[in-house]
């Protein structure tokens, strides 16, 4: 948004009340372009300041006007019936001198026609026996009854005086205003009820109110509140609408703080409010747009909301947005989503700055944290995550740690999941590990283990150094705050090193305990296990320290670590509960998805029915697969849940659609001037939701100018038959990465000729790509000069000039494209990428093949005779290069 406080051209228009052309006109003759000056765009302050220099007199005019009160009521009609009086007096007046002279003027007539005008008292007390006489000797004699010339505009003096009496009397005409008062009787009905009586509302008591207020009691359960079954005031009970009254800013905080007062134990007699209306009451707030503390005219939204949605927020009526919008050329309904750069220009139109927010900020506002009570926190395991280089030990250091191989199950002896493990240590504590991909292809993965953890664990081998990855990894767990443990693992391999490890990361500012920093670390064998105890206990120690306590009263909240699709089980989610406590048939909110826990099993694949904070755990029964790093919340209502989920879907589904590209006259003008562009369709298909972000983010990296990748679809679960049909219809291939496809989608790749690459290390399908790009692009011309030719003399003949020449290095051939070159100049043919051929080659009388260095030869140049003695041939061949990325 501009700093600048100008209005925009419109607004200007209106503001010094002239036309828009008018204001276009003045400032492009002030030399200002005009292609800046259209209806939408704002006016520097050097416009604004012209404006004002020359049209302030126009606003002040305006201002002044506006500031006039027009007469209401009486007064009103008062003036207008004396207009009209006076234009029906010369009207007639105007007829009666048009009539034909009678014989005898009826002078009486006119006195009794006088009454039948409306107010003639008022009319006569012109003086117009004085008028008569002053006009009179100009006209007939003959004529006595008074003539239109009566009231005429050259007699100035007159006229003036009557209407100074006029004005005089016009505070008599002000007086009208007491007719209001006339007490009328009113209106009753058969019971004896004015509608006045009707619509008075009896105000009830404070302590009446209390009183009833206390009487209705809720089950704990959340069913309705018991009916009374006793008498109400002796007659039956009535259900009364509730009372509408104004609600200021103020009252709202207060009324929400008394309710979060009640909620966290500190509630009177009143009834209590369920968390599914604070939280309600808390989005509508935040809805209501976030004011600054300076202006407190800005609002935030997200891009692509509705036009009722805006009108809300902006609080007006949706029809002025929509009319706004018409203003500036665009046609949009109620439900229309509008984009920024619209919702920028009409918010600016009604005084709003707009401050445009992501999905993830909307979303926390909508989900309102309770806050707990120091009294309802208990302790809770640290949630620890394994980070480091690939290779580094990070698996085997927690193989170790749960007495399983988990490195075996992986593809390729490296980690391509995060996985999550709960461990029970000897000590009766437990810790959550999180195992995180040390491969380049997996940031984001190292990135949301990072912001999920309380502790991080950086592995570094001791016989390698602190490698791109690790230094990633650490920059992760700095920008998130994370308190961080160097564990220097393979001390027990030959050449280990681990002060040089230490030296590397004091390069980086960390400095470790034993060179007087303040970072743990300690040396270890993740083979052997040497010094895992130890490790655990810093582990244990840092966690004392950082006091970690959740409240396992309450509804769960966390983070989804991944999400897949199983055949039989239908979408999975492995989710952290980091606060409150999940239980089976809790109804989950992650995203666009929902759905109420069917199953929940643990990392063992053992069935549990409750799991505390701090505790990963695998659920079913999501409508579909979150994205990893989704937060996750449960909800009491199920409609409020539906709903969010629903409107998240609607917004991420508009934005896919809008920010979807298409070409452009300028790409296709790109395309044609690169001459050899193509485009590489892919449809990748994973096992869970992060191997398949990490697949797609590496390939779209590898895109060229020459060679574009395109994701045309990338999902979780098997390749089906629609995506072999969407490959076909795309002309993509499919890319299947730890997933298997169909028989029936088999079937039809074979008959459509689709081709289904699948893999399970991520590396090789990169490089397979890579390749498969490069066999794509167009080869590389590579010029290799074979022979130099020095003339020494020249035969000119009728139809050809004929170069006796000594080869010099090389050997020139009959098919070589050559080069005529003078004085170390090409002089034929001239131009980049130009060559010329030999017309014959012979050596003495008969026609040669190819003539070695040291020998002579004869040769014309086809198309060329222009050659002199001592001009140099230059001979070359063309070999095609392949090209690599």
């Amino acid at each position: 948004m501009s700093e600048s406080n100008t209005p925009r051209l419109m607004a200007a228009a209106k503001e010094f009340n002239i036309g828009k052309e008018t204001l276009v006109d003045f400032l492009v003759g002030k030399g200002f372009s005009k292609d800046d000056l259209k209806p939408t765009s704002k006016l520097t302050e050097d416009m604004y300041r012209s404006l004002q220099q020359e049209f302030s007199s126009d606003k002040a005019a305006k201002a002044k006007s506006d500031a006039i009160e027009i007469p209401k009521g009486a007064a009103a009609e008062v003036k207008k019936k004396k207009d009209e009086e006076e234009i029906v007096f010369k009207k007639e007046s105007k007829k009666k001198a048009e009539t034909p002279k009678a014989p005898e003027p009826p002078v009486e007539k006119v006195k009794i026609d006088a009454p039948e005008l409306d107010g003639p008292k008022i009319l006569d007390k012109i003086d117009l026996g004085a008028l008569d006489n002053a006009t009179r000797p100009k006209k007939s004699s003959k004529k006595k009854e008074p003539a239109p010339e009566v009231v005429e505009e050259p007699e100035k003096k007159p006229v003036e005086q009557e209407i100074e009496r006029v004005k005089i009397e016009a505070p008599e005409l002000e007086g009208p205003k007491i007719i209001g008062k006339i007490e009328l009787a009113p209106e009753t009905d058969e019971k004896g009820q004015s509608a006045d009586e009707k619509r008075k509302r009896k105000r009830i008591p404070i302590e009446k109110k209390e009183a009833e207020r206390q009487k209705p009691s809720i089950q704990k359960g959340g069913g309705a509140p018991q009916r009374q079954s006793g008498p109400r005031s002796g007659g039956p009970r009535v259900f009364k609408k509730n009372e509408v009254k104004e609600i200021d800013e103020k009252e709202i905080q207060n009324k929400i703080k008394e309710t979060q007062a009640k909620l966290s134990g500190g509630g009177g007699s009143k009834p209590k409010i369920t968390k599914s209306k604070l939280r309600r009451l808390k989005r509508e707030e935040m809805e209501a747009g976030a004011e600054d503390a300076e202006g407190g005219n800005k609002v935030q939204v997200t891009e692509f909301i509705s036009v009722s949605e805006l009108a809300s927020l902006l609080d007006v009526n949706f029809a002025e947005i929509i009319s706004k919008c018409m203003s500036l050329g665009i046609m949009v309904s109620i439900n229309q989503r509008l984009d920024a750069e619209v919702i920028e220009l009409v918010a600016g139109e009604f005084g709003y700055e707009v401050e445009f927010i992501d999905m993830e900020k909307q979303m926390e506002m909508e989900e309102v944290e309770e806050v707990d009570e120091p009294e309802d926190l208990s302790p809770r395991a640290p949630i620890v995550t394994i980070m480091g280089h690939v290779d580094h030990g990070k698996t085997s250091l927690l193989d170790y740690i749960r007495n399983a191989n988990v490195v075996a199950g992986e593809a390729g002896g490296i980690t391509q999941h995060i996985g999550a493990y709960h461990v029970d240590l000897p000590s009766g504590k437990s810790i959550t590990f999180l195992d995180t991909p040390g491969h380049e292809a997996f940031t984001a993965m190292r990135a949301r283990g990072a912001k999920i953890t309380d502790l991080a664990i950086i592995v570094i081998a001791a016989d390698d150094a602190v490698m791109p990855q690790t230094r990633e990894a650490i920059s992760h767990a700095q920008a998130a705050g994370v308190p961080m443990i160097f564990a220097i693992n393979k001390i027990d391999k030959d050449g280990a090193n681990p002060q040089k490890i230490y030296e590397q990361l004091s390069q980086m500012n960390i400095l470790v305990e034993e060179w007087g920093g303040k970072f743990q670390s300690q040396e270890i064998a993740a083979k052997s296990g040497l010094n895992i105890d130890k490790l655990m206990d810093k582990i244990l120690l840092e966690a004392e320290i950082l006091d970690l306590k959740a409240n396992p009263d309450r509804e769960a909240s966390g983070t989804v670590i991944e999400a897949t699709l199983d055949k039989g089980r239908g979408y999975v989610a492995t989710i952290l509960v980091q606060n409150g406590t999940l239980q089976q048939g809790d109804l989950v909110v992650s995203g666009q998805y929902y759905g109420r826990v069917k199953a929940m099993m643990n990392e063992r694949n053992h069935r549990v029915d409750v799991i505390p904070p701090s505790s990963p755990v695998l659920i079913l029964g999501l409508n579909g697969a979150p994205q990893a790093g989704e937060k996750f919340k449960v909800y009491e209502d199920e409609s409020e849940a539906k709903d969010i989920a629903n409107r998240r879907a609607q917004i991420m589904r508009e934005q896919g659609i809008r920010t979807k590209k298409h070409i452009t006259l300028d790409e296709i003008g790109r395309r044609l001037a690169l001459g050899n562009f193509k485009e590489l369709n892919i449809i990748i298909k994973g096992d869970v939701d992060g191997s398949v972000e990490a697949l797609s983010d590496s390939l779209q990296k590898l895109s060229t100018q020459e060679i574009a990748i395109k994701v045309v679809h990338k999902a979780v679960g098997q390749i089906t038959e629609s995506d072999v049909l969407l490959a076909t219809a795309s002309d993509a291939i499919i890319v299947g990465f730890n997933v298997r496809p169909s028989l029936q989608a088999n079937k039809i790749a074979e008959k459509e000729g689709v081709q289904i690459k699948l893999y399970s290390i991520i590396y090789n399908a990169i490089e397979e790509i890579k390749s498969a790009m490069e066999g794509m692009l167009e080869p590389k011309i590579e010029e290799k000069i074979v022979a130099n030719v020095e003339i020494r003399e020249v035969y000119k003949f009728d139809k050809a000039t004929v170069a006796g020449c000594y080869v010099l290095d090389g050997k020139i051939s009959r098919n070589n494209k050559i080069r005529v070159i003078r004085d170390g100049i090409v002089e034929y043919p001239k131009g980049e990428g130009q060559s010329a051929e030999l017309g014959s080659l012979k050596r003495f009388k008969d026609d040669a093949k190819d003539v070695s260095a040291g020998m002579e030869c004869g040769l014309t140049v086809k198309n060329y005779n222009d050659i002199r003695v001592g001009d140099v041939i230059e001979a070359f061949e063309e070999t095609e290069v392949k090209r690599t990325l």
